[in-house]
C-alpha cells in the first residue's frame, strides 16, 4: 500500500481543516477591515447565516456521494 505522507489524516479531516481555516481567515479579514462596528456585525451575521445554510447541505451531499461511490464500486465488481 502506498504512503501518501498525510500522517494518517483522512480526506474528511483534511477537508474539515480546510473549511475551518477558511472560516477563521474570513473572520479575521472582516474584523481587520476598515468598517464601522455596525457594518462588521451585520456582515458577520450574514456570513453566519450563509454558513448555516451551506453546512445544512453537507450531510445530503455526503450521502449522495456515498451512494454514487457504492454504486460505482458495485458496477466495477460486477465487471471484474
Amino acid at each position: 500500500m502506498r504512503d501518501y505522507g498525510n500522517g494518517g489524516a483522512g480526506a474528511g479531516s483534511v477537508f474539515l481543516a480546510f473549511l475551518t481555516g477558511a472560516a477563521i481567515g474570513g473572520m479575521v479579514a472582516l474584523l481587520l477591515a476598515p468598517r464601522s462596528g455596525e457594518d462588521t456585525r451585520r456582515r458577520l451575521f450574514e456570513l453566519g447565516e450563509d454558513a448555516k445554510d451551506k453546512l445544512g447541505r453537507v450531510p445530503v451531499a455526503v450521502r449522495e456521494a456515498e451512494k454514487a461511490a457504492v454504486s460505482a464500486f458495485n458496477d466495477t465488481m460486477k465487471k471484474a
